[in-house]
């Protein structure tokens, strides 16, 4: 239960689902950790979720899509505990909509969070990893980066923005490998979180694709957290570039 003793990690998109998930896994392996969502009450909430004995940790509301907003918290995040090692880029909406019903605000929104956000959260703390030595940077993208279909729940601008992700993460972990920075994405499958729960859709609605693949089961943040645990930590030192899927075997099918 040490994986990640003496780390500092910032979480985006940390107040739920996979983001949540994340910090609790985290904070249980001794990081110390910074929280970030733009819903200042659930954040709150989730702060309190992984408060205990030995537990630092603290939460920063941010939108991902400002860069005065990332200016902050990452000055905030060196101010309370001297640098950051673990970047973990996970904020991110989903629009299930096709390429013909989607309108060009939306398309613009979603690209915004997803994209912009990820490549606004590696432009800010690249630096701050750089003057530490080193670190990991963990880009949360999607399965909808590498197959559609219903995998991507119809979501053209979910797809492209998590297909740039995918690019963004190979591109960084060739550019800063010399800093002895690590760059890896996590490709999820279907996982019940709240980008699902917010469209009216049960659990066992969510869980009837990957029923022929697997036992009846759908996938849950901490599947996640876990494969995001492994890329900061030291386990993955070797690691780099690449593309982490957890499916329960969603694309074999």
């Amino acid at each position: 239960m040490a994986r990640l003793t003496g780390k500092v990690a910032l979480i985006t998109g940390a107040a739920s689902g996979i983001g949540l998930g994340t910090a609790q896994l985290f904070a249980a392996e001794g990081a110390r950790v910074v929280l970030t969502d733009v819903s200042e009450p659930a954040l709150a909430e989730a702060l309190e979720s992984i408060s205990g004995e030995g537990v630092e940790a603290i939460a920063r509301p941010l939108d991902v899509s400002s860069p005065e907003d990332w200016t902050r918290v990452v000055d905030d995040a060196v101010a309370a505990f001297g640098t950051i090692d673990v970047l973990v880029n996970n904020a991110g909406i989903a629009l299930p909509r096709g390429i013909l019903e989607t309108g060009l605000d939306e398309w613009n929104r979603v690209l915004a969070i997803n994209a912009t956000g990820t490549w606004l959260g590696m432009k800010t703390v690249i630096p701050v990893l750089q003057s530490a030595g080193g670190g990991s940077i963990v880009n949360v993208s999607s399965l909808a980066a590498i197959i559609s279909g219903p995998a991507d729940g119809g979501g053209a601008a979910y797809s492209a923005s998590k297909g740039a992700v995918r690019s963004l993460t190979k591109h960084a972990a060739n550019y800063f490998a010399a800093d002895g920075i690590r760059v890896n994405s996590v490709h999820p499958g279907p996982i019940y979180t709240n980008l699902i729960k917010n469209y009216g859709i049960t659990k066992e609605q969510a869980a009837d694709p990957v029923n022929s693949i697997l036992p009846p089961h759908i996938g849950e943040a901490s599947d996640i957290a876990y494969g995001i645990l492994y890329l900061a930590s030291e386990e993955s030192r070797f690691v780099t570039g690449e593309e982490l899927v957890i499916d329960g075997g969603y694309a074999v099918h």
